[in-house]
């Protein structure tokens, strides 16, 4: 009995000199980071983002188009969050993921389109080491937590087919939680990693980087030193992350397949089916660029592919997801006409 309650103490320090370790490994870290964008800032190193400069005359024309986008982008996120916030018949999981899918949406677009649409207008398209750096940083971060949101979304109509009569039961608001918290920390651990191994790099002066945002392929294609391991770091995570999240899909939309084919009613199938589509179509214009810019190779001749695909899944794509939740759900119409009508009323 003595060493039981002696040991009790024992763990208590031990998780408590664990946790003292992994605050201080994590401050190292981050003073680790800031010394090396300090280095990088005083000498003098800056980017020069090229984005579409190489077709002068449709500067203008690029330049409505992304406003036009990003507006639309806004307005369909945000008022897709309203609408679900405000509604409580849209209080449910399939909802709330989707509202977390439309806040990434939201800031996966303000983190790239303000800085393209400001180099469409001015001629110094340049960009310092540290805006570079925090820039590629959010956009990981987005990336990362919308590939697994949409992969739990997947999950929530696995369960919302196959087992419809314990559906709130399994997807409570507590496993619906740790499924996007899940997500949004596992991209900042992704995120980290990748800056961390970025920041081993050494960049000297003003480097042109032929694209309209800091991707990390671009970054490390204007290194002084050797890229090897930043790319293979990031390489591992983002198989890793593609494999582990359309895994996910593709089991749990097997699943559902063998479910409503066995459903005796043609009625029953057309609408389990159509539950299923929006996310089916969120899902294969996310990730079809993304597969895209794998396959092609980063070469000189392929600069302009990889930055088309890349205007597609970083600005095009959260214009996309709302219209598609919208347009191809009846709730979300009605709410979304409730809401007009009862402003419209009170005016």
């Amino acid at each position: 009995m003595s060493l039981q309650y002696t040991s009790v103490p024992s763990f208590v320090f031990l998780v408590t000199s664990y946790h003292r370790e992994r605050v201080l490994i994590s401050l190292y870290q981050i003073f680790h980071f800031v010394h090396r964008i300090k280095q990088n800032q005083s000498a003098g190193v800056s980017f020069i983002l090229l984005g579409f400069s190489e077709y002068p005359d449709l500067q203008g024309p690029l330049f409505l188009v992304f406003l036009t986008i990003y507006t639309i982008t806004v307005l369909g996120n945000l008022g897709m969050i309203t609408i679900i916030r405000l509604n409580p018949k849209l209080h449910t999981p399939m909802y709330f993921f989707l509202s977390h899918l439309s806040f990434v949406d939201f800031c996966y677009s303000s983190v790239v389109t303000p800085k393209l649409l400001e180099n469409l207008i001015v001629e110094d398209r340049s960009i310092s080491f540290a805006g570079c750096v925090s820039q590629f940083f959010f956009v990981c971060i987005c990336v990362v937590t919308e590939t697994f949101m949409l992969a739990a979304m997947a999950y929530d109509r696995f369960v919302a087919v196959c087992n419809p009569l314990l559906y709130s039961v399994a997807m409570s608001q507590t496993l619906c939680s740790l499924l996007v918290a899940a997500s949004y920390f596992w991209s900042m651990v992704c995120s980290f990693v990748f800056i961390y191994y970025l920041l081993t790099l050494n960049f000297c002066g003003t480097k042109v980087i032929n694209n309209f945002v800091c991707e990390h392929s671009a970054i490390v294609a204007v290194s002084c030193s050797d890229p090897y391991v930043s790319q293979l770091s990031i390489e591992i995570f983002a198989i890793f992350d593609e494999v582990s999240s359309l895994g996910i899909v593709f089991t749990s939309y097997v699943f559902i397949f063998v479910t409503v084919m066995r459903m005796p009613s043609t009625a029953g199938r057309y609408k389990a089916f159509s539950t299923c589509a929006s996310h089916l179509t969120a899902i294969a214009i996310f990730h079809g660029p993304i597969l895209f810019l794998y396959c092609v190779p980063t070469t000189k001749s392929s600069w302009l592919l990889v930055k088309i695909a890349s205007i597609f899944y970083s600005v095009v794509v959260p214009m996309l997801n709302p219209l598609i939740y919208s347009l191809r759900n009846k709730d979300v119409k009605q709410a979304a006409r409730r809401l007009i009508n009862s402003q419209l009323s009170c005016h």
